[in-house]
């Protein structure tokens, strides 16, 4: 009997879920190579770090230095040295918060949102390349099991940074 396997679950003797769990984290482990191997194939190499930092600010546009920590879950000076190399870089600039002139904003460049669709296309096609292999019955199982697996994690499936 293979640990984890359908032997597994189907003795009874294993935990169903962790069994589960087992082989999807395989699988994760498998999308998240082919997902850092497109990113990186990009005409601009970025950190995951950095890529989140993008995708953050894509979602929430105008955001201050610590609005992008927390949703980062950085401290303040990992944070701010992350921004110095986005925007060293003309991916991200800083601006002065037209209310409140204290506060610094951060905003997408134009450079930096073509980053992202580069990158967002790249992985759409490494991902397509894998689906076309699928089945469409298998295709339409793992975009229920995606969509139930956002919706048990308190998620949506929309997109994420």
């Amino acid at each position: 009997m293979v640990p984890g396997g359908a032997d597994d679950r189907a003795g009874g003797s294993g935990d169903v879920p962790t069994a589960d769990a087992r082989e999807i984290a395989d699988a994760v482990d498998c999308l998240v190579h082919l997902w850092s191997t497109a990113a990186q194939e990009a005409t601009v190499r970025l950190s995951p770090h950095q890529l989140r930092a993008l995708r953050v600010l894509e979602t929430a546009p105008e955001l201050n230095l610590t609005g992008l920590a927390e949703r980062m879950d950085l401290g303040m000076p990992t944070a701010s040295r992350l921004c110095d190399r986005l925007e060293a870089a003309g991916m991200m600039e800083r601006a002065v918060h037209p209310q409140r002139r204290r506060e610094v904003q951060l905003r997408l460049t134009a450079h930096g949102r073509r980053v992202l669709r580069d990158v967002a296309h790249r992985r759409a096609q490494a991902l397509a390349e894998v689906l076309r292999g699928m089945e469409p019955a298998e295709r339409a199982a793992l975009t229920r099991g995606m969509k139930a697996f956002f919706a048990a994690q308190g998620g949506s499936t929309g997109r994420h940074p």
